[in-house]
């Protein structure tokens, strides 16, 4: 048994895993007729090994692989629709289509006729040709400079003859079922179509199975109405939203005045409200407007990250602002008396009014 190595014609299929001597393989390349296995540790050269190969890897490669050359022959034979190239996903594949658009008739008709052919057992042969071969000089348009050796060419019957390196299944059936999720924009002009092939099948649909199941135990409803109850909770979480942002403007503005008229404000004010936002601190700002007070509002976790505004008199905030953001460990910006941005250490919210309290001081100090 032997590791694969990265190579195909329209784009690399992934290399194999397992171990050698229970060492395991990490990676597996080619270096013309040779593959170079990297291992966690060195073997002895010229030692007998035992070597494991990870099946269930490989086979899921040989299903999508396989998968991917009786879509490709389907498109183009059904809608001249031309691969360009595709990728061989951890989850999931993708064919690149020469096509800007791709109806979903066409994506339908495909999968059923894929999975016809799938049903009807085709066989899935490897032929070798030899380079000098007068096939190879049609066939091997694609082939790597340092190829060597001879040229494979994977022949599904009636179907599709193409040359491939890759790794493939004996017979459709080995397939059991593909299916297309759907198509995505792709580069220029181009259309990506999603295909799973095989167990991911499988596994997709017991995944989307959970799924379901979690959905209709918190939903209490069944899997026909889902989608109805979830519009309903969205526009339920809207209203409760807006009716929320009244209420916090509203608490904002009596905050503002309560804060402005209390006789022991002080020149420095400070609050700080875990559910409150930028705009929270601001509409106090601005009802308070009080040019010869500082003020120093927060907002969010009160011993982590959050948000802070500090507002008053230009020239001290021009000044004290970037120490304050460099305090609470965050970053801001500023003008016209107002710096505000986000802060990773809201605890240290005290040091900031220290230092708030000390500039004041200073200040009368000078006067």
């Amino acid at each position: 048994m032997s590791f694969r190595c990265q190579q195909d014609s329209y784009a690399r299929e992934p290399d194999d895993r397992g171990s050698i001597d229970n060492i395991p393989v990490l990676r597996v390349t080619r270096r013309g007729a040779e593959a170079e296995h990297f291992l966690l540790t060195p073997l002895a050269p010229g030692s007998q090994v035992q070597v494991q190969l990870d099946w269930d890897r490989r086979f899921d490669h040989m299903q999508q692989h396989s998968g991917q050359h009786l879509i490709t022959a389907v498109a183009d034979h059904l809608f001249g629709l031309k691969t360009t190239s595709w990728e061989l996903g951890r989850f999931r594949s993708t064919i690149e289509l020469d096509s800007p658009m791709v109806l979903p008739e066409q994506v339908v008709a495909i999968e059923q006729s894929v999975n016809e052919k799938i049903r009807d057992r085709l066989p899935v042969t490897v032929t070798e040709l030899s380079p000098d071969d007068p096939e190879v000089k049609v066939k091997a348009l694609r082939l790597p400079d340092d190829h060597v050796g001879p040229i494979r060419v994977i022949t599904i019957e009636g179907v599709d003859s193409n040359m491939c390196c890759g790794t493939h299944v004996r017979n459709l059936s080995d397939l059991q079922v593909i299916k297309i999720l759907g198509t995505e924009k792709g580069k220029k002009n181009k259309t990506n179509l999603v295909f799973l092939a095989g167990n991911r099948v499988l596994k997709w649909m017991e995944r989307s199975h959970g799924a379901e199941k979690a959905l209709t135990a918190l939903l209490k409803c069944g899997v026909e109405e889902h989608a109805e109850a979830v519009q309903k909770l969205q526009n339920s979480a809207k209203l409760l939203q807006k009716n929320n942002v009244n209420l916090l403007r509203d608490l904002a503005i009596l905050t503002a005045h309560s804060l402005r008229d209390s006789p022991d404000r002080g020149g420095v004010i400070v609050l700080h409200r875990k559910d409150g936002d930028s705009e929270f601190m601001n509409i106090i700002a601005n009802e308070i407007g009080i040019e010869d007070t500082l003020l120093f509002l927060t907002v969010g976790d009160e011993k982590g990250a959050g948000l802070f505004l500090l507002a008053g008199p230009v020239e001290a905030v021009d000044m004290l602002g970037p120490r304050v953001a460099e305090l609470l460990q965050g970053k801001g910006a500023g003008k016209k008396g107002r710096f505000q941005g986000k802060a990773t250490k809201l605890s240290r919210r005290a040091e900031v009014q220290a230092l708030l309290q000390d500039y004041l001081i200073s200040q009368s100090a000078e006067e």
